[in-house]
């Protein structure tokens, strides 16, 4: 378990995205952050991660959980069953995209074996940027691999049995 999780409270006990009144498609998103405004830290060295509740049209905040026992970055554990991993993987469980820097292999096997799909994008970028590239990938027709992670059917490939005439 994360060591803080810090959560907004609302008014009427429970967060909403403003002015949506219809069940739209909503991503949990998490990205690993050191300062809670960009997107800059490896997965495994993150000492916090900023938890988002993302439509297409909205974002709303949902907490920021924090790790003060990160990874040092070179693989390898101080000591024997010197965990790091798991703890994050199981704080982040009801996410469905994480967006990091970098992430080794183990700990992208367990991120994937969680239902969590990990991003890397090659540099630091906002939290308010990768949220409206969400947004704009989640308009319109969303690639496969972010359909299933919104829970939306798969489109139909009926269209490859049809002749050409």
């Amino acid at each position: 378990m994360p060591e803080r999780r810090l959560q907004l409270v609302e008014s009427n006990g429970k967060a909403e995205l403003a002015g949506n009144t219809e069940v739209a498609p909503l991503l949990r998103i998490a990205i690993a952050t050191n300062d809670m405004k960009s997107l800059n830290a490896h997965f495994g060295g993150a000492n916090r991660f900023a938890i988002w509740d993302v439509t297409s049209d909205d974002a709303h905040f949902v907490e920021a959980l924090g790790f003060q026992s990160t990874s040092d970055q070179t693989g390898s554990h101080k000591m024997e069953g010197d965990d790091k991993i798991t703890p994050k993987v199981q704080a982040l469980s009801s996410c469905k995209l994480l967006f990091i820097l970098a992430i080794g292999g183990p700990a992208a096997a367990k991120v994937v074996n969680a239902g969590i799909h990990p991003i890397k994008l090659p540099a630091e970028e906002s939290i308010s940027s990768i949220i409206k590239r969400v947004q704009a990938m989640m308009k319109g027709n969303p690639p496969p691999w972010l359909r299933k992670a919104m829970g939306m059917p798969s489109r139909s490939m009926d269209f490859l049995d049809e002749d050409d005439e």
